[in-house]
């Protein structure tokens, strides 16, 4: 681990998969002790979907959205320029273009993507990963092998995983249970081998949660809300109230309703940190992550359809499978481990991290000369906390204290009074 806190900035993906998983991580990396601050990149989502509704021909859309690119990455380095970070950290589909990571390493800022998508479905990792300092991605061969070919010598392996404080047994309501409760659940996107692997279960006590369900008929009278989108918190009331949560990795063929991957899901993790009882196909990867007795796996259909019954009618079963992934989970599988180790494996290949300073410009005369010793002695500690670098300013400690939410310390409390004097009869 690094020998003193560091200063790491996260950028967010406008959309996706991976947008809540960037999340975890800055959590993480703060319960770890770092300065953490996220680049709210789905803010800026409406704007660039936006461009397509304009009416424009094809060729200007694009034009414009590149631009509109250009804007986010001048945005990722204002916020760069005001942290002064030891890290940026980027999320698969975050808006750092090439110019912009050339930017960074010219700075001296070190630089790592967490890739957590399919390599073989989304290869646009070809042309961005040599330009990260580290490239972590949550398969092994082949692809380790060709992201050397293509120049990135660091690349780890760093599996997913959960959040305890989030991903947690509950306790819900009978209102919540008649709600968010059946016998078969899933929850998740509408995928070609999902729709064909379900219908066998037309009629049956079945749930489906999520969206991209359109156009599928037979499934309807089981997909809740019409298909609407679930958020995180309902997420976690669905598994706990479902007996057996179906847990099918996505494939975009039909070919093999099993895919047969390597890679394990998120929602894997996630429902075995709940202490939910989950139904997983089995994964190439997934061995040397759980033993065989901690998840309950399938490997074709007609298991699958077998193990549904079996643990429908076994609720011991289903109980002891859960506790065992549970353990399993806070033991080895969670952001925090993820991120030491990612951090660690930074320091192996690039060498030391800096030795953090938290200091501030020198203070604007008119605060100088009414600041308080015990406000100036605490100030260092306020920087540190805001995540901002050695050369910020009253002015960055100020605006960064405004766009924080939640409650404030004595001092802070007191720069901002300070700041809101100053406005009124301080000189500037």
């Amino acid at each position: 681990m690094p020998a003193a806190p560091l200063r790491i900035l996260v950028v967010l993906p406008m959309y996706g998969g991976s947008l809540p998983i960037g999340r975890y991580c800055a959590s993480a990396l703060s319960a770890l002790g770092h300065s953490v601050r996220v680049f709210e990149a789905p803010l800026l989502h409406a704007g660039f979907t936006g461009l397509r509704g304009l009416g424009l021909a094809p060729a200007q859309t694009a034009q414009l959205e590149n631009s509109f690119l250009q804007v986010v990455s001048q945005a990722v380095w204002a916020l760069v320029q005001a942290q002064e970070p030891h890290l940026v950290l980027a999320l698969a589909q975050a808006p750092l273009g090439r110019s912009l990571l050339q930017r960074l390493r010219r700075a001296g800022i070190r630089t790592a993507m967490w890739f957590v998508e399919d390599h073989e479905i989304f290869d646009y990792w070809k042309g961005y990963a040599p330009l990260y300092d580290v490239f972590a991605v949550i398969q092994k061969e082949p692809f380790l092998s060709q992201l050397a070919g293509i120049g990135q010598g660091n690349a780890l392996y760093l599996p997913l995983a959960a959040q305890p404080d989030f991903h947690k047994p509950l306790e819900l309501s009978d209102q919540e249970r008649r709600e968010y409760g059946a016998d078969i659940g899933f929850l998740g996107a509408g995928y070609p081998n999902r729709r064909l692997a379900f219908r066998q279960l037309i009629g049956r006590d079945f749930k489906i949660w999520g969206s991209d369900w359109e156009g599928e008929t037979l499934l309807a009278n089981h997909v809740q809300r019409g298909g609407a989108r679930i958020d995180a918190d309902e997420s976690v009331k669905i598994y706990n109230a479902t007996r057996v949560n179906l847990n099918l990795h996505s494939s975009l063929g039909t070919a093999e309703l099993v895919s047969k991957g390597d890679f394990v899901n998120p929602r894997t993790f996630e429902l075995a940190a709940m202490g939910a009882f989950q139904l997983v196909d089995r994964r190439a990867l997934m061995p040397e992550l759980f033993a065989q007795d901690e998840l309950a796996t399938f490997g074709t259909l007609e298991e699958f359809y077998a193990a549904i019954e079996h643990f429908i009618a076994h609720p011991e079963e289903r109980q002891a499978y859960a506790a065992r992934a549970r353990a399993r989970v806070l033991r080895d599988h969670t952001y925090e481990q993820r991120m030491a180790a990612l951090l660690d494996f930074m320091e192996q290949r690039l060498g030391a991290w800096p030795q953090p300073e938290v200091a501030v410009q020198a203070l604007p005369p008119d605060v100088d000369a009414v600041l308080t010793p015990e406000i100036r002695a605490q100030l260092a500690d306020v920087v540190a906390g805001l995540g901002l670098g050695p050369n910020a300013g009253f002015d960055d400690v100020i605006n960064a204290l405004r766009a924080r939410s939640g409650a404030l310390t004595e001092t802070e409390a007191a720069l901002l009074f300070l700041d809101e004097w100053r406005k009124q009869y301080g000189k500037k």
